[in-house]
């Protein structure tokens, strides 16, 4: 009789039975893995969390007080016979990758990922493995990043002319991750920086890790006629339009994402200026890290989930969808931030994980779970 899967979609997420733990859970449960900060994987209301040290702090900000237990990279840990390890992503500060081994197999599960190294985070780790389950918000081939050093450029280029003409340059950008990169990143020589109050707890947690981020004014400081003439002003997407950004009179306004990537989207965000910065793996970076994880089968979840799929098959791979519900939750949630780089509300849905003879391969249908209408059944 063949091993049943090592993960199982439940109502409550990813579900490894061997253990009797769950991988970014997005319903409350009691053992918790979380491979990274962002809302739509790391959510409230589970018992025991378990993550990397390297995201206590930014898990602490975000959740509150919790029971959770933090792993050097790479330490294992063995959960009822899995043996787990957590090992980076590169995606943000503490962002990893879970990799279980349990009787000869060996899965591994990205989390969200980018492969171009910035200072702000550890540099993401090719894992070896038998399955690889990645993400794939970019996940099509109009995804190209330019080097990081070189939308910087453009952004300190953007904020200098600005503050030539006395204007403020306010950059929207997401505030755990995307903002302390780009606060890493800028020269802070051109101007006084300041951040919305969303941002700052988040800044003092990859401080206290050794990241170096240039002193930053708080919304306020925008009163100061001195200040908002040449400031470059960091705040989360819902604030557009709020009381502390109005004290900026007459700024350039810029969004930094991946997203900027498509005119549609720019001219969406109502925006003069599109950065294309991301916190994720463009198209190229997608198929290295599959490529170095030398899996004999992938398994894609949210994003652009199809395309990735078909081009894999294309290639020769065993690939299939896994449908998740990381990326839910939109540029707007959790009062200002977004949850990663959410999708567009006409980007095509993460389809069923099914093979091709129409079989599940990952629903092991307990608590109740079931296709949704229209979808094979188990046989």
């Amino acid at each position: 009789m063949p091993e049943p899967e090592l993960l199982a979609l439940r109502p409550q997420g990813l579900y490894c039975a061997a253990g009797d733990f769950f991988i970014d859970p997005w319903r409350p449960v009691d053992r918790a893995l979380i491979t990274h900060a962002h809302a739509d994987h790391a959510r409230t209301g589970h018992r025991r969390y378990l993550a990397s040290a390297e995201s206590l702090g930014v898990l602490g900000v975000r959740l509150g007080p919790v029971s959770i237990q933090g792993l050097a990279w790479g330490e294992p840990i063995t959960i009822g016979g899995v043996t787990v390890s957590f090992h980076p992503a590169g995606h943000i500060l503490g962002s990893a990758q879970i990799r279980l081994a349990h009787r000869g197999r060996v899965w591994v599960v990205s989390g969200d990922y980018k492969v171009e190294p910035d200072p702000t985070c550890t540099a993401f780790e090719p894992v070896r493995c038998d399955t690889f389950v990645t993400e794939s918000t970019f996940g099509l081939p109009v995804y190209r990043w330019q080097p990081q050093r070189e939308i910087m450029a453009a952004i300190d280029r953007w904020w200098s002319a600005n503050a030539a003409d006395g204007r403020a340059s306010i950059l929207y950008c997401y505030s755990l991750g995307k903002a302390q990169r780009i606060l890493n990143g800028v020269d802070a020589s051109i101007g006084p920086i300041v951040c919305h109050s969303a941002i700052l707890p988040l800044n003092r947690v990859y401080q206290q890790a050794g990241v170096r981020l240039p002193a930053v004014l708080g919304i306020e400081a925008g009163a100061d006629p001195a200040v908002a003439s040449r400031a470059l002003v960091l705040a989360p997407p819902a604030s557009a339009g709020s009381p502390g950004l109005r004290r900026f009179t007459d700024p350039s306004d810029a969004f930094a994402s991946g997203w900027m990537q498509l005119r549609g989207a720019r001219r969406r965000r109502a925006v003069d200026r599109g950065f294309v910065l991301s916190d994720h793996a463009d198209w190229p970076g997608l198929q290295q890290a599959i490529e170095a994880s030398g899996a004999a089968r992938v398994l894609v979840t949210h994003g652009q989930v199809a395309p990735l799929v078909r081009w894999l098959g294309e290639q020769g791979r065993d690939a299939a969808a896994l449908q998740t519900r990381f990326g839910e939750g939109g540029d707007d949630a959790e009062g200002g931030d977004a949850v990663g780089e959410a999708l567009p509300a006409d980007a095509p849905a993460p389809r069923p994980l099914i093979d091709a003879a129409g079989q599940w391969l990952l629903t092991d249908g307990a608590d109740g779970f079931a296709p949704p209408p229209g979808a094979p059944g188990k046989g």
